[in-house]
């Protein structure tokens, strides 16, 4: 009972995407039964010119019902193009709803809710998955209709001939269906289990792809081609034991209609000696049966096509109704006074429940305007404690406020907007230059960038460029250097001109002295918006107004640089570290 109401919330959540292709959703089997209808008629008009003129000898009667004969194979094929028109129109719009509808919810998700799919995952569903439904949704509404309606019309004419031979089509009917049931139930659990291996594989490609360089800097063609050749075995396999299943039907469908037509021959014959039945008759009756048979056979491809996309349903539904962690409130404050920043005594975990901290009894107040920074060691839960600001993630126990408000009371466009966030992983799209900054503020004129660009000390290597700010950059920013590339992203946040700004490790890249010009340069030009530093360099902190010193997700310390060198042993001992041998080797240059 629970599987059936859980398949009717997949079904009423995939045909709540049809809209506007119900019309085209609905003429495809009308057109469908319509083809049916006319093939039905064409086996008795055949019977009619061997008995009433063939054998009779009436010129006049085979050309009358052969020209009716044509009509019908013409308006049989009228209904079957329109039927495979309408039938691509309704399933390739279906398609392309299903993949708007998981594209759009996708973009509400938290960290949280994409933290549950893998990215290989979400891209096997907006493809593959897609990609089977739509077949089965096209060859549900052709043939699902036009395979069962054509087998039941067969039938009642065939009784209507001779109820003695068409008993025998009833009974090859009702055994074929029982086989098939047995056949899919078997071969179900395998078309279920492949589309994990399909998200192996495209993770597999996708982590390759990305991570191109690394590969070949370490030489590793070979283990990766193996690794995708263990992926793509894992599909291959489980296809192969679904298919074995399925191909069992072809034999044991295929024997029976030819014992089906050995049988009616053979009694028809005598039948026909015995003046029970006219040639023309058995010849209808031929007919059906074939027509019976391949109807049946057509509802075995309509089984084989539904179990496949059974599995891929399931994970596209479970996209499109994922619902968001984090959303906006009733009334949500949609100004933010300030750029100052409370945790209130804030635990946080990433996996809700199992209550395993990642931050422990966070209690920081920061003022509006103030330079933060934040230093510990790798899963310190640095970036865990920025995340929070601008709500990328919610806190389970405290509370976490910017301006004076929780954040969970604020509009998330409003809040995400005066909170700019240049994370660890730098991200350049596909685009000019100024296309990628305009990301920070749509509406930002080429004067607004430039100043950003200079702010950030990216107009260096700009200015150098042939194009400028015009000049191309590929997708992930795969032709600019990695200090580029985040002198890109650091000016891309400062054209937002935020309340509070988050540099997340994201200077790891330039050298101290340019560093040292970007913190300098924001010091003077935003002066009141509250920025956080985090940074592995002492460099980059040292000139903080008060610095966070993170330790397996507490607060160590949080005072000034000088305060800390004497009361704080981490932070001490990372700053002996790195000035024991006399500071940042860029620091002097670097070069020499």
């Amino acid at each position: 009972m629970k599987q059936e109401s859980a398949n009717r919330g997949v079904l009423t959540t995939l045909m709540g995407e049809l809209k506007e292709f119900k019309t085209a959703s609905v003429l495809t089997p009308v057109s469908m039964i319509g083809e049916v209808v006319v093939e039905t008629m064409i086996p008795l008009l055949m019977a009619s010119i061997v008995d009433n003129g063939v054998n009779k000898g009436d010129m006049n009667h085979i050309i009358l019902i052969g020209l009716a004969m044509l009509g019908l194979a013409i308006a049989g094929l009228v209904f079957g193009a329109m039927g495979g028109w309408f039938g691509a129109q309704a399933s390739t719009g279906f398609a392309r709803n299903l993949r708007k509808a998981m594209f759009s919810n996708i973009q509400t998700f938290s960290f949280s809710n994409i933290d549950k799919f893998s990215t290989s995952g979400l891209v096997t569903r907006l493809t593959t998955d897609v990609t089977n439904i739509q077949n089965a949704y096209q060859m549900m509404l052709r043939m699902a209709i036009r395979a069962p309606f054509s087998m039941i019309v067969a039938m009642v004419m065939a009784f209507i001939i001779n109820r003695r031979i068409a008993s025998i089509y009833l009974i090859a009917v009702i055994a074929l269906g029982i086989v098939l049931i047995l056949i899919m139930q078997r071969a179900t659990k395998y078309f279920q289990m492949v589309f994990k291996k399909y998200d192996a594989m495209n993770e597999s490609v996708q982590e390759n792809v990305s991570a191109i360089r690394v590969v070949k800097a370490y030489v590793r063609e070979e283990y990766e081609n193996d690794k995708f050749a263990k992926a793509a075995a894992n599909v291959y396999n489980l296809f192969i034991k679904a298919e074995n299943n399925v191909i069992i039907n072809m034999p044991i469908m295929m024997g029976t209609v030819y014992t089906v037509i050995l049988t009616i021959s053979w009694l028809g014959a005598h039948m026909i000696v015995q003046n029970e039945l006219t040639t023309g008759e058995l010849m209808s009756l031929l007919a059906y049966c074939m027509n019976i048979l391949m109807s049946l056979m057509m509802l075995a491809m309509i089984f084989v096509m539904i179990t496949m996309s059974t599995a891929s349903a399931q994970r596209i539904a479970e996209v499109i109704n994922e619902k968001p962690d984090i959303t906006n409130g009733e009334n949500p404050v949609m100004e933010i006074a300030d750029g100052s920043v409370d945790f209130n005594h804030v635990n946080f975990s990433y996996r809700q429940g199992d209550g395993d901290w990642v931050l422990k009894d966070i209690d920081l107040h920061i003022k509006s305007g103030e330079t933060i920074g934040v230093i510990g060691g790798t899963g310190s839960a640095k970036t865990s404690l920025v995340n929070l600001i601008s709500r990328l993630y919610d806190v389970q126990e405290g509370s976490v406020c910017v301006g004076g408000k929780d954040v969970r009371d604020y509009d998330l466009v409003t809040l995400r907007d005066q909170v700019s966030v240049v994370l660890q992983k730098n991200v350049l799209f596909s685009g000019s230059i100024i296309d990628n900054l305009r990301w920070g503020n749509p509406d930002a004129t080429e004067e607004e960038c430039i100043e950003a660009c200079r702010m950030a000390c990216a107009d260096e290597f700009i200015e150098k460029m042939p194009d400028r700010y015009n000049t191309w950059i590929e997708q992930g920013g795969t032709n600019v250097s990695g200090g580029q590339r985040q002198r890109l992203c650091i000016a891309r946040a400062l054209i937002k001109k935020p309340k509070v700004l988050i540099l997340d490790d994201s200077t790891s890249a330039v050298d101290t002295a340019t560093d040292a010009k970007i913190r300098k340069a924001m010091k003077e030009f935003i002066p009141g918006t509250t920025k956080f530093i985090i940074a592995q360099r002492i460099s980059s902190v040292d000139s903080a107004d008060r610095v966070i010193v993170m330790h397996e997700g507490t607060v160590s310390g949080f005072d000034t640089p000088e305060n800390l060198l004497k009361t704080n042993d981490i932070y001490r001992e990372v700053y002996e570290t790195q000035t024991a041998g006399g500071g940042d080797f860029d620091m002097k240059g670097g070069a020499h």
